[in-house]
């Protein structure tokens, strides 16, 4: 296992921000394995990934608040005004599944995960319906059903929530999960919440994006993952894909190409996520 930290900055673009990152990072035994930053220009926002071999870094980083490294980087962060977290790649977040019927994301996830492709731990799957029930059996994945109606809506956010809190859950990802939050839930989970949409955002938003699609003769049709806030199908994109369709192809064949895309799509937000790649502003996301 690697002993690597990640160490991710978003602060006012200013000259001096990557020379005084790398040296803090020099003076303290790190080892810069990568590093890669970006300035954007129409909000003069500076965004930066830096990982560090921290097998020599005289900063205990043991601590789960990481107490000592703030105090040691207070005076750049001060410095730049820097909103920034660190986090070692020897921690496996804990992420939570939900699914509804449709199994192709969360058999792909589950595969992923249990080969080693992604560096997390799947404590539990949470569905409102119990047919994944035997997928999660196979994978010895504990299962919870929590049926959602409109009239009972919070209670079962509810308990979804003691849910989450139960299994310590780090982040959760929406595989095909055909239910809407509530704006009380999603605020509680900010940057938390990564869904995969079946269309190519932000056209076709909504139910059956599909079928939208076939409507208007599109060529393309792709797959979006993105973060969950409470304006729906409207969170930082993470990532997209497109697949090529004809005036051939039925709206089947579009939802047999398009379950290809949105596992794959899903499982490289999932991973880049995991790895601390992402970073928002705004309503977008840099991706390193």
């Amino acid at each position: 296992m690697k002993r690597s930290a990640v160490l991710l900055v978003s602060c006012p673009d200013a000259k001096g921000e990557v020379a005084s990152i790398s040296d803090f990072v020099y003076r303290h035994g790190g080892n810069i394995l990568h590093a890669d930053e970006h300035a954007d220009g129409d909000s003069g926002l500076f965004l930066m990934r830096v990982e560090f071999d921290a097998k020599d870094f005289d900063i205990d980083l043991s601590q789960a608040d990481l107490a000592d490294f703030q105090k040691a980087f207070s005076a750049i962060a001060e410095q730049f005004h820097m909103t920034w977290r660190l986090a070692l790649s020897s921690h496996r977040p804990r992420m939570i599944v939900f699914v509804s019927k449709y199994d192709h994301c969360l058999v792909d996830l589950l595969y992923r995960q249990r080969s080693g492709e992604l560096a997390c731990e799947i404590p539990l799957i949470v569905s409102n319906h119990a047919d994944n029930q035997r997928v999660a059996d196979f994978y010895q994945i504990p299962y919870a059903v929590v049926s959602i109606t409109q009239d009972k809506k919070q209670a079962a956010e509810g308990r979804i929530r003691s849910l989450l809190e139960e299994h310590q859950a780090d982040f959760m990802v929406l595989a095909r999960y055909m239910q809407i939050f509530s704006s009380d839930f999603v605020n509680r989970y900010p940057q938390r919440i990564i869904n995969i949409h079946h269309g190519f955002l932000p056209a076709f938003m909504g139910a059956k994006p599909y079928h939208q699609a076939f409507e208007r003769g599109v060529k393309l049709i792709g797959a979006t993952s993105h973060y969950v806030t409470e304006v729906l199908d409207d969170g930082p994109i993470i990532e997209q894909d497109v697949v090529r369709v004809s005036h051939r192809d039925t709206v089947e064949d579009l939802i047999r190409k398009g379950r290809d895309l949105e596992k794959v799509v899903l499982s490289r937000a999932v991973r880049w996520h995991v790895e601390n790649r992402v970073l928002l502003y705004g309503n977008k996301t840099v991706v390193f």
